[in-house]
């Protein structure tokens, strides 16, 4: 006998991600008809770099920090 639970998660899983993508898509392409000057771009641009690199720093000093709690011994060689 067959066990349904991984058959129907899977295919919520298709479902959900096939949407996303149309979306995401469809998205990417609204947008690359909009016109938009250098400056703007550029803008956008540097804020999402900013976002990211707080992220990774964020994240790195989460590791690094629930590490030292925990005990582990994080020098090299």
């Amino acid at each position: 006998m067959i066990d349904w639970v991984p058959v129907a998660f899977l295919t919520f899983k298709v479902l959900i991600f096939g949407a996303c993508m149309f979306f995401a898509i469809k998205w990417h392409y609204d947008q690359g008809k909009k016109v938009m000057d250098r400056r703007a771009l550029i803008r956008r641009g540097s804020k999402f770099f900013a976002i990211f690199l707080l992220a990774l720093l964020g994240v790195l000093a989460f590791t690094f920090g629930l590490s030292w709690k925990l005990g582990m011994d994080l020098r090299l060689p």
